[in-house]
């Protein structure tokens, strides 16, 4: 049966809905006009309830069953899929996206809370060890020791601007936080808040139907002032957060400043190197170019993986490059970008690289026809320009991308150890490549969290062995991933057990509950 969800521009604080300060409305960014309802902004009063009800919810939530979990996530993907067309409607509405882009996001959303109750089902997240009582070994006996993960606590997370389903309410984070065992606070983004309502009705109305306790979810809307507030509490025991530097350190600065402080697990900025080689140029020079121009313009740029930079060795194969490119680009129409905010930061960003004396503009995207759109941007300098002047390798938000000419591999890999910390780095390398090539990857391996070869970054796959994230400024934590199943890690700590009697230990960790789960015994794999 289709789930029939009113949007009401209330906040969803554990099972009410309330809001009496109705004074922010979406905006269209393909039309600039406002859309109706009106939203309310969390006080501290709405933050504080919120937070209470989750840390009181702890406790009965985190004791759930694998498969009373994983069918709570498996029920919230059905339900998101039951909205329908009017997910993907206001969607569109909120941020200019075409429905084809929403509805593969959407898929994309219901698969990973799918594939997190795969997890659950499982068993490995728990990581369960057990080493047996040695009583008789000399000079000291060794205790019986037996470890499992456990959820942190209630997890605050933040949705993301450029992506309204995928990294919003039901998305990474807080698909990851609820497998873990974590109730879940989420602060909407203000450029989608009617699509980040419809989502957060149909997790709360999962929250019913699994029977599990009102502080499981909440949903409020607000700005900086709300997101601080949420950080600051103390029932909140980690962050979950994707989107400017600015505003992953400020919140990093309020979590450490707590009496307690908790760890804020935030995806930041990225330029995303694309490193191309000259076997490769001299074999598809124009096919790079293509691929490249599409990567850059795919969603007005607005990806966290956008390539913004690309470094390769002077050669007339990479004039053939530039030369397709240059093309391409031109002839790329500019797409809405999600908010007026973004698109004047974008603006002024291509502005600045416009204006250096070091940078020579290559080529711009057809004239913008429409509010909150801007041709794309692809610009061009040298080794030593680059390096002289840090501010040329900040990411520009949208479809900007600079090109680093160099004069052989000893700059390239000399450019690459100066660079940030990064989300991907792509290399484009035929087969006479590898030689030098490899001279370059463990530079990349100290600097990112991705390394792919002949593609483009501008797609995270779900799976088991995707890192989204890297050093700083790309993540917080250069540990951890937002993407993937070792996203669930973030949310988990160990706890060992010495010598606790049978009855007292976890299910899971006593004889007959351990044998069905995968675990080390004294060292050595068992179960599945």
């Amino acid at each position: 049966m289709t789930q029939s969800f009113v949007i009401s521009g209330d906040l969803l604080i554990g099972a009410d809905s309330t809001g009496d300060n109705k004074s922010v409305r979406a905006i269209n960014p393909a039309t600039g006009a406002n859309l109706e309802p009106a939203f309310a902004i969390a006080s501290e009063a709405d933050v504080a309830r919120a937070c209470e009800l989750a840390g009181k919810a702890f406790d009965t939530y985190r004791a759930t069953s694998p498969e009373a979990r994983a069918t709570f996530l498996e029920t919230i993907a059905t339900n998101i899929m039951e909205i329908g067309d009017a997910l993907i409607e206001r969607a569109s509405e909120e941020t200019g996206l075409p429905a084809a882009r929403l509805q593969g996001e959407r898929a994309r959303t219901v698969g990973q809370l799918r594939l997190f109750a795969q997890v659950v089902r499982s068993g490995e997240w728990l990581d369960l060890r057990v080493d047996p009582a040695l009583p008789d070994r000399k000079p000291l006996p060794r205790p019986d020791l037996r470890l499992r993960q456990i959820p942190l606590g209630p997890v605050a997370v933040f949705g993301a601007s450029n992506f309204p389903l995928a990294f919003s309410v039901a998305g990474g984070d807080t698909a990851s936080a609820l497998a873990a065992g974590c109730p879940v606070v989420v602060k909407g983004h203000l450029a989608h808040p009617g699509t980040g309502e419809l989502v957060g009705r149909a997790i709360r109305a999962a929250v019913v139907a699994c029977g599990l306790p009102e502080g499981t979810f909440s949903l409020l809307t607000g700005a900086n002032e709300t997101g601080a507030a949420l950080v600051r509490n103390p029932h909140i025991k980690a962050v979950g957060f994707t989107g400017s530097r600015g505003g992953g350190l400020a919140l990093g600065a309020i979590a450490a400043a707590r009496p307690e402080p908790i760890p804020v697990y935030a995806e930041m900025s990225s330029v995303n190197p694309v490193f191309l080689f000259p076997a490769a140029l001299a074999a598809r020079a124009e096919a790079i170019g293509t691929g490249f121009v599409g990567s850059l313009t795919m969603g007005a740029g607005q990806f966290c993986t956008n390539p913004g930079l690309l470094f390769a060795i002077d050669s007339p194969d990479l004039d053939r490059f530039v030369a397709t490119a240059s093309a391409a680009l031109t002839g790329s129409v500019p797409a809405p970008m999600l908010t007026p905010g973004i698109h004047a930061a974008f603006d002024n960003g291509v502005a600045a690289l416009a204006g250096h004396e070091a940078v020579k503009t290559i080529a711009r995207g057809a004239p913008a026809e429409g509010v909150n759109r801007s041709p794309g941007a692809f610009f061009e300098t040298d080794v030593e320009e680059f390096l002289a002047d840090e501010r040329l390798g900040h990411e520009v938000f949208g479809a900007s991308g600079l090109l680093v000419r160099c004069k052989d591999i000893d700059q390239m890999i000399a450019v690459a150890e100066k660079l940030e910390g990064q989300l991907t780095a792509t290399v484009q390398v035929d087969a006479g490549d590898y030689t030098i090539a490899a001279k370059l990857l463990p530079v990349l391996e100290r600097k990112v969290g991705r390394i792919l070869a002949n593609g483009w970054p501008t797609g995270v796959e779900v799976s088991h062995a995707m890192v989204h994230g890297g050093p700083f400024p790309a993540t917080s934590d250069s540990r951890t991933t937002s993407v993937g199943t070792l996203a669930i890690r973030r949310f988990l700590r160990p706890v060992s057990y010495q010598d606790l009697p049978e009855g007292l230990l976890p299910v899971e960790l006593q004889d007959e509950g351990v044998k069905g789960l995968p675990h080390l015994m004294d060292g050595v794999r068992k179960g599945n």
